[in-house]
């Protein structure tokens, strides 16, 4: 504890590494949930809890305020859970390990969790206050933003009550987001046949793809980043045509939203041809590492000989159909936004590939700004996939978010940046799924926005955020609540 104490603002630094002790994987987030409920306890301030984990703290307004519209402060407690190969960071019963590197916090191998407890933050030291100018508050800390939303789908109308809502929630302290995508979970099951080897002298070996940079699947899936569950089915298809490999199994990505970095097979071959097999693997290796070497520089492709082995192998007429089908997944950008440039509209993302004896599992997570393209998306998808004998279901499907340019805490908001700091903030929608879409269908004639500091690298073990960028934020934060405190 106290790397951070140093830092401005005091009382935002010292929230997050507070939070940064406290386990918080989604799902598994009695522990921080229990954290929450603390701190507004101890501040003796109305404090709930609801079925799905919902965290409520309410505030009163400060003197002479008591007129002004509630404004609800909301961000998630959970964090995406990702570490480096060999880091052996446990998740469920170790806190975030932090420091300082030049002008930006970082975690030692694993994600930061910036993504979202710096929002967790802001609404900590926001409570903690005493001399905040600010109107009636609700802080809202939401359950399970990661791997599902949720905490906002179970969210009940009418738990809130503010007429604003400001999420913070958003990377870039220079855009102000007042849009987003709204999502599906494309999932395919299957079981699949296994034969034993039909070679002679069966060796096996592992594939291993590693390194690559992965991040945000909404967020950076236009920066054309590698998959690893894709690049390694098509490492496998090239090596089963040129050199006759078959598949044992195949493992890779585990978060719906994030870019795979990892992927892993073992295949068998016969040991007379074992010199084909290296040959065209380091062909191929050498063909991945060069199409990637701007977006996954540190990307590695390993071939480990394990020797002579038993195992059974796909049978070919499944192999090869699961293979293909995988490769002719929709994935990556799907159609960009017509009317806003550079803005991603509809995306997938294959984020977790398992082909094993137990079964045959895919996971996408299919994103739009338009709903009738989301689901026809997940339904190209989903025919894809089932043309190699998967069963596809859909699920955790939840709404974007119209944007409102012309409403009153969206120009409150744009005044006041432009006011503080000189330049036009950019007014824009993002590719990402924000809860303030699940909350806006909640809340009806709720308004809504997104802000907060520089992140980079959220969901991958690169995240980091920028202290300077918390400080003008948590400025522009305070200034805003002031201003709407003075709205009657």
């Amino acid at each position: 504890m106290n790397t951070l104490a140093h830092l401005e603002p005091t009382s935002v630094w010292t929230a997050f590494e507070e939070l940064n002790a406290v386990p918080r994987p989604s799902k598994r987030e009695d522990q921080v949930q229990a954290f929450a409920v603390a701190v507004g306890e101890s501040l003796g301030l109305p404090t709930d809890k609801d079925a799905v984990g919902n965290v409520r703290i309410t505030k009163p307004a400060s003197p002479g305020m008591e007129n002004a519209p509630t404004v609800v402060i909301q961000a998630h407690l959970d964090m995406v859970c990702q570490q480096n190969e060999g880091t052996g960071h446990d998740f469920d019963r170790e806190g975030i390990a932090m420091y300082i590197d030049g002008g930006w916090v970082k975690a030692r191998g694993t994600t930061l969790g910036a993504d979202n407890g710096i929002g967790v933050a802001f609404a900590m030291a926001t409570l903690r206050s005493k001399d905040l100018i600010h109107p009636a508050i609700e802080v809202l800390f939401t359950s399970d933003e990661e791997t599902g939303m949720t905490g906002a789908l179970g969210l009940q109308p009418g738990w809130i009550q503010g007429k604003y809502l400001l999420n913070i929630d958003t990377e870039d302290d220079q855009e102000l987001t007042i849009g987003c995508a709204g999502g599906i979970d494309v999932t395919a099951l299957g079981q699949v046949a296994y034969r034993p080897a039909p070679v002679e002298d069966p060796l096996a070996y592992t594939v291993t793809l590693k390194g690559l940079t992965g991040g945000h699947s909404g967020m950076d899936i236009h920066l054309g980043r590698g998959n690893a569950n894709l690049l390694m089915v098509r490492l496998l298809r090239e090596l089963e045509r040129e050199a006759c490999v078959l598949v044992h199994r195949v493992e890779g990505g585990n978060l719906r939203n994030a870019i795979p970095r990892e992927c892993q097979a073992t295949v068998v071959m016969g040991a007379a041809h074992a010199h084909l097999l290296h040959t065209t693997f380091a062909r191929l290796s050498s063909e991945l590492t060069r199409e990637h070497a701007s977006t996954d520089p540190l990307m590695e492709c390993v071939l480990t000989e394990l020797g002579s082995t038993t195992l059974e192998v796909l049978a070919a007429g499944a192999q090869q159909a699961l293979l293909q089908a995988i490769s002719a997944c929709p994935a990556g950008i799907l159609r960009m936004n017509p009317d806003v440039p550079g803005l991603v509209q509809t995306s997938n993302n294959v984020a977790k590939l398992k082909i094993h004896p137990d079964g045959v599992e895919v996971l996408c997570l299919t994103r739009s700004s338009a709903e009738s393209e989301k689901m026809d998306a997940a339904h190209r998808i989903a025919g894809v996939l089932n043309l190699a004998g998967l069963t596809t279901t859909f699920a955790g499907s939840y709404p974007g978010w119209e944007p409102a340019p012309g409403g009153t805490l969206a120009s409150l908001m744009r005044e006041t940046y432009v006011d503080l700091f000189s330049e036009e903030p950019h007014v824009n929608a993002c590719h990402a799924g924000l809860e303030c879409g699940i909350i806006g269908e909640r809340c009806p004639g709720m308004e809504m926005i997104s802000f907060g500091p520089n992140i980079r690298g959220a969901h991958s073990p690169d995240e980091r955020v920028e202290i300077a960028s918390v400080q003008k934020s948590w400025t522009y934060f305070v200034e805003v609540l002031e201003r709407l405190a003075r709205l009657n």
